[in-house]
């Protein structure tokens, strides 16, 4: 008689009772951070064409579309603004400007849903006519790291006043979450959190979101403050930095071919991950699925939970409010 095996691991998968039961990674609503796009004007949401089943919102719209997720679960939410070109130069004024459309919406938000959290974006290309996260030298083209920070600072005390729970600095440049924490502390702001952009990378999965924002470089690319895909040693660094500078929390971005540097950062800090899951690697998985090539329910939840299995404590998700109802079935 053959040997047979003694271990049975499939003892372990034999039902669906048992393997729920042994289940070591859940996703649950508690996980998601939605992230929401604003645009000008009224009554208005309008599909973003690389990003199926996602909308540009007019103030009003975006109200009645974070209520909904409210019902499904969905309790934090980072809104991103669309700024008509008029309202742009190159030291990205309107970000400080609290009658603009992303303070005035953001102020809006948390007077209607207290209890939810708004994560609000610090960079300055939503703003910039040169559509860097930074100032751009006008002779050079080099980006300004420490110009740029006082920039930086200003915009995010101007989030912090119009209700803010938690800034993100997307930016990349060296040193500003330091000199952020320091203008919140120093102006009242000592209880607004901090979500340091820790590890972002310069991706070719950024181009949905860019449309949707209308953001992209004028001139040159986002290589010099972004990090180079190839390296991992180098988050390492920039955690131990933000970790000395004050950061709450800190993110991985993107998620999806990043999950290697996930891990690597839950296994050398206490604080929180996070992994924002990006525009490209949701439509890739729309996509497929609307061509039929794959289960795009499916796809999305093993997506979800590879990304939290890998570490990250909360996920910034353009899946949210589609996960969160898949969820909400059981």
């Amino acid at each position: 008689m053959p040997n047979v095996p003694t271990h049975r691991p499939r003892r372990n998968r034999k039902s669906q009772v048992i393997r729920d039961m042994v289940q070591e990674t859940r996703l649950t609503t508690h996980d998601f951070i939605y992230p929401v796009f604003l645009i000008e004007g009224q009554s208005k949401a309008l599909e973003i064409h690389s990003m199926p089943g996602i909308y540009r919102f007019t103030a009003d719209r975006l109200i009645d579309e974070i209520g909904r997720c409210v019902e499904l679960g969905i309790k934090s939410f980072a809104p991103f603004p669309a700024i008509n070109d008029s309202l742009k130069d190159r030291l990205a004024q309107e970000s400080k400007n609290p009658e603009g459309l992303y303070l005035r919406t953001v102020a809006d938000i948390k007077r209607q849903f207290p209890d939810i959290a708004i994560m609000t974006d610090v960079a300055m290309d939503p703003y910039s006519s040169d559509g860097h996260d930074g100032i751009v030298d006008v002779d050079s083209g080099e980006i300004l790291n420490d110009a740029s920070l006082e920039v930086l600072g200003q915009m995010a005390l101007a989030q912090a006043r119009a209700g803010a729970d938690i800034i993100g600095p997307s930016d990349m440049m060296d040193g500003r979450v330091a000199w952020i924490r320091d203008v919140l502390d120093s102006n009242g702001f000592s209880h607004v959190s901090i979500m340091s952009y820790t590890a972002k990378y310069a991706s070719a999965f950024y181009g949905p979101f860019r449309d949707a924002l209308d953001s992209a470089p004028k001139r040159g690319d986002k290589k010099t403050y972004q990090m180079n895909y190839a390296n991992r040693l180098e988050a390492l660094r920039e955690l131990a930095l933000d970790e000395a500078e004050g950061a709450d929390m800190v993110m991985i971005k993107p998620a999806l071919s990043y999950l290697d540097i996930i891990r690597e950062v839950k296994n050398a800090t206490n604080l929180p991950v996070t992994a924002y899951n990006i525009s490209g690697e949701y439509a890739m998985v729309k996509a497929a699925a609307q061509n039929g090539w794959i289960d795009g329910e499916k796809a999305m939840m093993e997506v979800l939970t590879s990304i939290k299995r890998a570490g990250a404590d909360a996920i910034l998700t353009y899946f949210a409010p589609d996960a969160a109802e898949v969820l909400r079935r059981g």
